[in-house]
């Protein structure tokens, strides 16, 4: 259950128009069928985001110990009457509008009951270690043998190839292996120097976000083939993608990028933080008419009439000169009047806000970016909305984060059509937890 709120259809204040309105519209992946064996981030993820955009999504979790982040707090989810659960808030960020059922794979009972579920299933997400499901025949060769139309995805560090395929991982590791701690954190010889990973878990969401598009293609592609297929994602190749333009410059120069802190490598100038009066503000100029209308905002005709600074490339080479002006300016102005004189002047610029900050602001509201969700014991989550907009069939949230195993005779009897009897009986057998 949601919250009745109007922001929680997901819905633009001014949906474009479509063919029919988006209450009479069946949501975007109504009628999937996705089983969710995957564990942490990125399998998750992308299992969320098809459940927002309407699939039936089935969580596979291990009994009495669920999926591994149930226990990764405080802060923890609360019951009913306030107090903490044990499933953390971790886990209740990326498992919302799933169901859950605990099966014991190592069970022969219950590898079998998941095979039952995989006939029955459009989609399967895991990110088990290369070979593991394959001695429980739960692997894609076993599955698609019984259901050939089954999209297969599978989500490891490495990928199913290649000498380090076996290696476990986690977002820190990638960032770093990865190459993109190289590029974040201030260069070596200044102050708090040296290598940083980005504070949000980039390569594990952005894996996740690449695994829902790419079973989106195979799905397309399933409409005309009528077969599945499998879909090998690594956190590995993913970080590599994400420095595209840093890779892209360096395979024609075969110059390593280096850090350079909160200012850009780049030729756009100033692209750079500083520090105010009274906090921290984002100035970036992309071209010569920004950075006239940034010195006139700042009341600093000399370096609009510098030759030094005349065109991006000399401000690029005089970089160090330029800085240090814009430097004494900005410290001694608040944030609130330079926002103000910068955005009356087309500057491109932005406060470095905290997360409270962030989910106070006008716009944050407008788009609808906190949501409120109910558990099954009517406790209510507050979770970070979905950012796609659809104008005829919006994301919709259903319901918070599941209780491990709650599901299990309701996903039993609605894809297998099993009987109470036949539920005891797995049960007995402890295949179910």
């Amino acid at each position: 259950m949601v919250k009745s709120d109007p922001a929680l259809s997901n819905t633009p204040m001014n949906a474009m128009s479509s063919s029919a309105p988006a209450q009479s519209r069946r949501p975007a992946l109504a009628g999937l069928r996705v089983l969710d064996l995957a564990r942490v981030l990125a399998g998750p993820t992308c299992a969320q985001t098809l459940a927002d955009l309407g699939a039936d999504v089935v969580k596979i979790e291990r009994p009495g110990i669920g999926d591994d982040t149930r226990p990764w707090g405080p802060p923890w989810l609360p019951d009913e009457h306030g107090e903490p659960t044990r499933d953390s808030t971790y886990f209740g960020s990326v498992n919302r509008n799933k169901r859950s059922i605990a099966i014991d794979l190592a069970n022969d009972a219950g590898a079998v009951l998941v095979r039952r579920l995989a006939g029955e299933a459009d989609v399967l997400i895991e990110n088990y270690k290369v070979g593991d499901l394959a001695r429980r025949g739960l692997d894609y060769a076993t599955l698609s043998a019984l259901n050939p139309r089954l999209v297969y995805c599978s989500i490891t560090g490495f990928g199913q190839t290649g000498p380090l395929r076996e290696r476990p991982g986690y977002d820190y590791i990638f960032q770093g292996v990865g190459g993109l701690m190289s590029v974040t954190g201030h260069p070596d010889g200044v102050p708090g120097g040296g290598p940083m990973k980005i504070g949000a878990s980039i390569v594990d969401l952005s894996t996740g976000l690449y695994a829902s598009i790419a079973i989106l293609a195979a799905l397309r592609e399933r409409d005309a083939s009528r077969l599945g297929q499998c879909i090998d994602m690594a956190l590995f190749d993913t970080v590599a993608a994400l420095s595209v333009h840093q890779a892209a410059a360096y395979f024609q120069t075969g110059k390593v990028p280096v850090r350079a802190g909160t200012s850009s490598a780049g030729i756009m100038m100033p692209y750079e933080t500083f520090k105010c009066a009274d906090g921290y503000l984002i100035v970036a100029c992309g071209n010569n008419t920004q950075w006239q209308s940034l010195c006139a905002a700042l009341a600093r005709d000399d370096l609009a009439r510098d030759p030094r600074f005349a065109t991006p490339s000399t401000r690029q080479i005089n970089r160090d000169a330029a800085l240090a002006e814009l430097r004494i300016t900005f410290a001694a102005r608040k944030v609130d009047d330079l926002v103000a004189k910068l955005d009356a002047g087309g500057v491109p610029n932005g406060r470095i806000n905290d997360l409270k900050q962030v989910f106070e602001m006008e716009q944050a509201h407008e788009r609808g970016l906190k949501v409120e969700l109910e558990r099954s014991d009517g406790t209510k989550v507050a979770a970070v909305g979905n950012p796609i907009r659809l104008s005829a069939t919006p994301v919709q949230y259903r319901s918070a984060a599941p209780k491990l195993g709650e599901h299990a005779a309701a996903v039993l009897t609605d894809w297998l059509g099993a009987s109470t009897e036949e539920i005891e009986k797995l049960r007995a057998a402890g295949a179910l937890g």
